[in-house]
């Protein structure tokens, strides 16, 4: 008795879990639902969303918090633009409609006044400007009742246009567009998930078995950040990214223990044994790429942004959710299943995946890589570095109001109303902060600022801004509009004009005045400039944290640099083929898209880390099968064939399933998610093909030995093995 204890504790931590769940199914099934039901409850109440201040990075970020704290973010306006529907403007009717839509405003409680109405300067339209009443940041939240008066009128007035635009319906309509994106891509991923894994495993319940874990893991992750972002706001992509990771990492740690487990069974273990050597095996590849997944994430933490921040959280719970699944209910699932596992059979796909027979297609393809290792990497590398030469070119930018799609009413007449109303459109915020008693030389000051401002073509002729003060008279805003959408170079440089030349001469003339330009631009101006700045720090970081888990986990530096190295590589040559892609213009109508010549300022980043934490699922479970073969003391050739043919299949049906994951996000509306979709698609899919098929096995082959250094490798019948029930028995002698 006392013998089976200690050899029960000297087994691995997976080990020891799976046994536990395996020997109390129902128990560990229960604790699960259990815990999923809690966390989908906690969802009820909501995600609280980032506001433009909680987001905001330098002088643009400072002075979207001036006004904040100054109480002096302005109110809300949705402007009704009344034009022609075809043919030749009416005005009477236009002035109709107008008193109409005044008349019918001020009834609304959600509606604080109603403007006059302003023709257009070409006079074929006019302009009704509906100031909304409450906090500006929960705007969207309360702007239906606008939008069904407009819809009302345009039923009123046939014969004319009646469009609706403004802060807060556009950002109503982006909540709309992300929330019916995030359905498609969840209605499409379980089926097209469902189909590869009947693919893969040749029967219903196997298939279903890792879907079910990967949506439990994708709900409790849900509810959970409900409660985070309480504390760290939702800037708005979380959920959609928690989907996207839990899906693809969901499915692949299930599918990398179920798929040995079953092949165990094959070989003639019992059901318990199968499932312990899952866990000493596969279990732990989970385990390890799992913590390089987290501990990837947790270097975005080091950008003290909170769109990286909330990203890399989300991304955390999901991840940290997926493997706690794979370790406790994925085996008392294997235990209360059996045999049942392999029911209902699908004839034809069993006949070809589910008799877990001796691979042939991979030792065939491996067989010239390391037959020729040198030339294999030379013309591998080649290859990968000539896809990666377009991201020297890489541009970033934020995403903004031009860049989403026109299908969204409210974009499309936000469209019309600059149109019809340059000034009206994209603008910059010029925030002073002066004494009380430079007010008047600080007014002077702005109004000398305008006029030179007029005088540039970078800037929307005949506009008069308003400017407003504090209640202290201690801050000074106007906005000066441009007349260029916001991703164009035109209004880039605008803003530069602004802070390197027009505002040193007027309001720098100031004793004692700061002047901070905000607005969309320099947003995304200082945005950008944040991201690059991060960058080198939090790339160290991963790179430095990758590098101890693999060195500890495999106790090799050799492990640990090659890691790198491949990784480096299929990150690259990503980020090569995404410029290629989207800062061009050839692939708009294959995508669906309209390049602004740039990348989405906050995915090259952030691509980089989930690309770093994916492929060490890859890297880890293929090294381990490698290393696996090579304790049985083969050559290294032979224990590279073995390790990459035995683990190839369930690598590619991993791939696959990710690569599907994402390319449906390649296909969803917004641009930052088709960047991040296709990026992290063409990753996976060079990283599982080109990075393991062909680039890791030449590299291992040549290092020979050196793969393990500093350790030595076992190897002949000294090398134990570890079987289950804690015993050892020494290895086969080498064939």
């Amino acid at each position: 008795m006392l013998r089976e204890a200690a050899a029960l504790r000297k087994r691995p931590v997976t080990v020891r879990i799976a046994r536990w769940s395996a020997n109390r199914p129902w128990t560990a099934i229960g604790l699960w639902t259990l815990f999923v039901i809690v966390c989908i409850g906690a969802m009820a109440m909501g995600f609280k969303m980032a506001s433009p201040t909680d987001i905001g990075q330098g002088e643009s970020g400072r002075a979207t918090q001036i006004l904040d704290d100054k109480s002096m973010v302005p109110a809300t306006v949705e402007n009704i633009l009344i034009s022609a529907e075809s043919g030749t403007f009416d005005r009477a009717a236009a002035t109709q409609a107008a008193t109409a839509v005044g008349d019918r405003m001020r009834g609304l409680a959600e509606v604080e006044s109603v403007g006059n109405a302003v023709p257009a300067p070409d006079g074929a339209s006019l302009l009704v400007p509906v100031t909304m009443a409450g906090e500006a940041r929960t705007a969207d939240q309360r702007v239906q009742p606008l939008r069904d008066v407009v819809d009302d009128l345009r039923d009123d007035f046939p014969a004319l246009r009646i469009d609706q635009a403004g802060a807060a319906s556009i950002q109503a309509g982006i909540n709309d567009q992300l929330g019916a994106d995030f359905v498609k891509a969840e209605v499409l991923s379980i089926p097209v998930t469902l189909i590869i894994m009947m693919v893969a495993f040749g029967a219903i319940i196997a298939a279903g078995v890792p879907v079910l874990l990967a949506l439990t893991s994708v709900g409790a992750a849900l509810g959970l950040w409900a409660l985070c972002s309480q504390v760290l706001p939702d800037p708005g992509q979380v959920p959609n990214m928690i989907l996207l990771m839990g899906m693809a990492v969901g499915v692949d740690y299930s599918l990398f223990y179920l798929k040995r487990a079953r092949q165990e069974q094959a070989r003639g273990a019992s059901k318990l044994d199968a499932i312990e050597i899952a866990a000493a095996t596969s279990g732990h590849s989970v385990v390890v790429s799992g913590i390089a997944v987290i501990v990837s994430m947790a270097a975005l933490y080091l950008s003290n942004d909170l769109i990286f921040s909330s990203l890399a959280t989300g991304s955390i719970l999901v991840v940290a959710v997926a493997v706690a699944g794979s370790l406790t209910v994925l085996p008392a699932l294997l235990a209360k299943l059996g045999r049942w596992i392999d029911k209902p059979r699908v004839p034809v796909l069993w006949r070809i995946n589910g008799r877990n027979s001796e691979p042939r297609l991979w030792p065939a393809l491996l067989r010239p890589v390391l037959r020729h290792p040198a030339i294999t990497l030379i013309l591998s590398v080649a290859a990968l570095l000539v896809m990666a030469y377009p991201a020297l070119d890489m541009r970033l930018k934020s995403a903004d109001i031009d860049d989403y799609p026109r299908s969204i009413p409210a974009l499309a007449a936000y469209d019309r109303v600059t149109d019809a109303f340059p000034a009206k459109g994209t603008s910059h915020e010029v925030v002073v902060t002066a004494g009380a008693g430079d007010a008047s030389g600080v007014e002077a000051a702005l109004s000398r600022l305008t006029n030179r401002a007029q005088a540039s073509d970078l800037f929307a002729p005949e506009q008069d801004p308003q400017p407003r003060t504090s209640a202290d008279g201690t801050v000074h805003v106007i906005n000066l509009a441009t007349p260029y959408p916001a991703n164009t170079d035109e209004a880039e440089r605008s803003v530069r004009l602004l802070r390197d030349e027009l505002i040193p001469a007027t309001v720098g003339q100031v004793a004692g005045a700061r002047t901070d330009v905000g607005g969309e631009v320099a947003g995304s101006i200082d945005y950008s400039a944040n991201v690059a700045q991060k960058l080198p720090w939090v790339v160290g970081l991963v790179l430095l944290l990758t590098f101890l888990v693999m060195v500890v986990s495999f106790r090799s530096v050799v492990v640990g640099l090659v890691a790198l190295l491949v990784n480096l590589l299929s990150a690259a040559a990503a980020f090569g083929l995404l410029v290629a892609i989207f800062q061009n213009d050839w692939a708009e109508g294959l995508l669906g898209f309209q390049s602004n010549g740039a990348i989405v300022s906050w995915i090259p980043l952030f691509l980089f880390v989930v690309l770093f934490g994916l492929s060490m699922d890859y890297h880890v479970f293929v090294v381990s099968s490698i290393r696996e073969a090579a304790q049985t003391g083969v050559c290294i050739r032979q224990a590279v064939s073995e390790g990459i043919s035995r683990s190839a299949g369930i690598v590619t049906s991993a791939a696959i399933v990710m690569v599907s994951v994402f390319a449906i996000f390649a296909t969803l509306s917004l641009i930052e998610f088709k960047q991040l979709g296709l990026g992290l698609a063409l990753a996976v899919l060079l990283d599982a093909l080109v990075i393991r098929g062909v680039v890791l096995p030449a590299l291992m082959t040549l290092l020979g030995r050196g793969n393990w250094w500093p350790a030595k490798m076992p190897t002949g019948p000294s090398a134990p093995t570890v079987v289950p029930g804690g015993e050892e028995r020494p290895a086969p002698a080498p064939a």
